[in-house]
């Protein structure tokens, strides 16, 4: 309803001396109730308490159109909802009003460098003070500014006067996002780190690489990226499949009642579950590529242990041999069914082949008019031909020294992009010599 029929409604539904009151209030009308629906993560009333269309005492207000825009630009703003509107309707006593929302994606919150706090402390102060905080975050938002001035509040009263920054980053796993919050300035050092579980603890590989964190300031994100790239393939071509790496947690050394350290050591509690056998594997979707030949890439024997890093190599060469088919989109989904009876592992691999892709054009960049035609002769997919991603890293690895051998010319890089087009099948080649 638009803000222009309320006067309407009036004439139709409030008594005369009513009216008067209405007209002489210029635009404004006292609001009776106003209501959100459709938000599966937060109730109506905390939504409410963000909008500013109610007193501290909680008293009704007066409002014009304006006013509920403006709690709508609010809501809007937070970045929780992805789309917020609202309707009126005018009552004798005044006018209602029902925004209408949906809940915009939320995606999980890490505290980089707060050693001084646990995280049920830092979720403590912000589910006090930031009306709509769940634990989640949103991508982007005000309320991401909120939380930010909560927790540069909160490490005040530690003694700790910095900036707190947030910024949407990808987890140590590479594919999901994370809302991370971190201190911009001086932060404590790591003076040494304690795994929990000896085979980490004893790893010489993995002790080899702790310099990277040692001396270094405190990073939670940074130190899960350390376990994710060196500690977790150990625990992997070990079979402990199922490893799981808790919060890494700073311990303080020294007298707890002299001044805060400058240093911390980081505890690591690993859980690394038990070692599995390999049961072998189980193919679905696979047209174009039979059971037996896919059995030939799985690098393990029944009977062996599981290990990990190769399993996740047999899933490479998986993709790999249909994208020498042009298939460039197959996705490989490898599910474990885990036996504990038997500490055994067998995997349901789903393959979905997608479309085939041929050669489209070569598009090249960088290169002087006789290395341009010395490339173009050397590359052997001509268009129309099933694109084979193989031969086309084998081209940029061999294929284009030789092109260029008696030719002073010299590059330190090939900046390269697979164009697709699923809708003609075709794969441009774009290839920047650098």
């Amino acid at each position: 309803m638009r803000w222009g029929l309320w006067a309407l409604l009036a004439v139709l539904l409030v008594p005369s001396q009513l009216m008067a009151q209405a007209s002489s209030a210029a635009g404004s009308a006292r609001l009776v109730s106003v209501e959100v629906t459709g938000s599966h993560r937060f109730t109506s009333k905390d939504i409410v308490g963000v909008t500013g269309l109610r007193s501290a005492s909680g008293a009704k207000i007066d409002v014009k159109k304006e006013d509920l825009q403006a709690a709508a630009d609010v809501l809007a703003r937070l970045g929780l909802f992805a789309t917020v509107q609202y309707r009126f309707s005018s009552v004798e006593s005044g006018v209602k009003v029902e925004y209408q929302v949906t809940d915009a994606p939320g995606v999980p919150v890490t505290f980089d460098n707060f050693p001084w706090l646990t995280d049920d402390e830092i979720d403590a102060a912000l589910k006090s003070s930031v009306v709509l905080f769940d634990g989640m975050a949103p991508q982007s938002g005000t309320i991401l500014d909120k939380m930010s001035t909560t927790l540069e509040k909160l490490i005040a009263e530690r003694g700790v006067h910095e900036t707190v920054s947030h910024n949407l980053v990808t987890g140590p796993d590479g594919k999901q996002l994370v809302q991370l919050f971190r201190i911009e300035g001086p932060v404590l050092k790591v003076q040494g780190v304690e795994f929990s579980d000896p085979l980490a603890a004893n790893d010489r590989g993995i002790q080899q690489g702790l310099p990277t964190l040692i001396g270094k300031p405190f990073s939670r994100s940074t130190f899960e990226l350390f376990e994710f790239e060196q500690v977790r393939p150990v625990y992997l071509s070990h079979a402990f499949l199922r490893v799981k790496f808790g919060r890494p947690l700073p311990r303080f050394t020294g007298n707890p009642n002299g001044p805060l350290p400058d240093s911390v050591v980081v505890f690591a509690p690993i859980e690394p579950g038990p070692p599995y056998a390999w049961g072998g594997a189980t193919w679905s979707g696979n047209t174009l590529v039979p059971s037996a030949e896919l059995d030939k890439l799985v690098e393990l024997k029944p009977g062996e242990i599981a290990d990990g890093v190769k399993l996740e190599g047999t899933w490479e060469h998986v993709r790999e041999a249909y994208a020498r088919l042009g298939y460039l989109d197959a996705d490989v989904n490898p599910v474990p069914q885990y036996d504990d009876t038997a500490a055994r592992v067998r995997y349901v691999v789903t393959i979905a082949e997608g479309a085939q892709y041929r050669m489209g054009k070569l598009v090249l960049s960088g290169l002087s008019l006789e290395g341009e035609r010395r490339i173009r002769v050397a590359w052997n997919i001509p268009p129309g031909a099933v694109f084979d991603k193989e031969a086309y890293e084998r081209f940029l690895s061999t294929g284009v020294t030789r092109a260029f051998q008696g030719l002073p010319f010299h590059y330190q890089k090939i900046g390269r992009f697979l164009q697709e087009d699923p809708k003609t099948g075709k794969v441009d080649v774009m290839l920047d010599f650098q």
